[in-house]
C-alpha cells in the first residue's frame, strides 16, 4: 500500500500563488510514497482552485466552508456549494465535503452569535453532504462534543463516512466518534512529546481507526516547529508539507510497536474507507477520474 496524505492545504498561499512550491513539495512527496493527498476547500473562493489543482497532480479534492471563514460568508455560499457539487457530482476526484466544522479555540469565534453562525454553517454543511452521498471531512477544534450532537442529529441514527480532522479529544470522545463511523486524522502534532494525551490515543486506538495526515501547510511535525520567540527574531518556521508524511508516520511506528509497513497498509486501508472514492484513484485504477476535468 502507498501513503495517503488525507488532509493538506497544497492551495495555500504559503506555496506561493503560481503553486510551484506546491508542485514541488508534491513531487517530493510522490518521490516519498505517498500517492495521493486530499486537498479540502476552504471557502468558495477556492473551490475551483483546489478541484484544478488536484486533476493537475493526480490527487482528490473536497469543498466545503471552514470555519474559521464562517465570519466572512453568506447563505449565499451555501447555495454556491450546493451548485459546485452538483455540477461536479460526476469527478471522480470529489472525495467529501470539507473542510467543515466548529472552531471554540478562537476567540472571537467563541461569541454567542459566532458559535449560533458557525452551528448553522455545519449543521447545513452536513445536510448538503447527505443530500449528494458524499463523506464528511470535519474540523474539530475544542468542539468535539458539539460536532458529535450535530452528526447524531443531522445523521438520525445513521453512520458517516469521512474523517475526524486533526483530531486532539479524549478517548470518551474518541470512541463516539467512531462510533458515528468516522476515522481519526493524525499527524505532525503527535511527534511531540509534550503532546502526551495525543500519543497515548495513538498508541492505544484500533488501528483501524486512524488515518494520516500533514494538514500542510499548518501543524508543522516537531522537526520543522520553530517557537514564537524564535520566529519573532527572524527564523523562518519550517514548511510542512506531504512529503514528511512517512517521517511522522514513524513516531506511530515508535508508539505502537508495529513496522513501518504495517502502519502504511493500515492507515491507508483506513482512508479508503473513510473516503470511498480514492480507491478509484490510486495508481492504476486513475482512468475514470478526469472525466469531469473539461466540463
Amino acid at each position: 500500500m502507498p501513503w495517503i496524505d488525507t488532509h493538506c492545504h497544497l492551495d495555500a498561499p504559503e506555496f506561493g500563488r503560481d503553486h510551484a512550491l506546491a508542485l514541488a513539495a508534491r513531487a517530493q512527496a510522490s518521490e516519498r510514497g505517498v500517492a495521493l493527498c486530499v486537498v479540502p476547500a476552504v471557502g468558495v473562493f477556492d473551490f475551483d482552485t483546489v478541484r484544478a489543482f488536484a486533476h493537475r497532480t493526480g490527487d482528490a479534492y473536497a469543498l466545503g466552508i471552514h470555519p474559521l471563514l464562517v465570519p466572512r460568508a453568506d447563505d449565499g455560499d451555501l447555495e454556491r456549494l450546493d451548485a459546485a457539487l452538483t455540477e461536479h457530482a460526476g469527478d471522480a476526484r470529489l472525495v467529501a465535503v470539507g473542510e467543515i466544522g466548529l472552531d471554540f479555540f478562537v476567540p472571537e469565534l467563541t461569541e454567542p452569535a459566532m458559535r449560533a453562525r458557525q452551528l448553522h454553517f455545519l449543521r447545513k454543511q452536513l445536510q448538503l453532504a447527505r443530500r449528494h452521498g458524499l463523506p464528511v471531512i470535519v474540523h474539530t477544534r475544542r468542539s468535539v462534543d458539539q460536532v458529535l450532537r450535530q452528526l447524531r442529529e443531522v445523521g438520525a441514527g445513521g453512520r458517516w463516512e469521512g474523517i475526524a480532522h486533526a483530531f486532539n479529544g479524549s478517548v470518551q470522545q474518541a470512541r463516539a466518534v467512531l462510533a458515528q463511523g468516522l476515522k481519526l486524522g493524525f499527524g505532525g502534532a503527535m511527534t511531540f512529546d509534550t503532546a502526551r494525551q495525543l500519543r497515548q490515543l495513538a498508541a492505544e486506538l484500533p488501528l483501524d481507526a486512524i488515518v494520516m495526515e500533514t494538514d500542510a501547510p499548518d501543524i508543522p511535525p516537531q522537526w520543522l516547529y520553530v517557537r514564537q520567540s524564535e520566529r519573532a527574531a527572524g527564523r523562518p518556521q519550517g514548511l510542512n508539507t506531504p512529503a514528511e508524511l512517512p517521517r511522522i508516520a514513524e513516531t506511530l511506528v515508535a508508539l505502537r510497536g508495529l513496522p513501518l509497513a504495517d502502519i502504511e497498509a493500515a492507515t491507508t486501508a483506513n482512508a479508503l474507507v473513510a473516503l470511498p472514492r480514492l480507491r478509484a484513484l490510486l495508481p492504476g485504477q486513475a482512468t475514470i477520474a478526469d472525466d469531469d476535468q473539461s466540463r
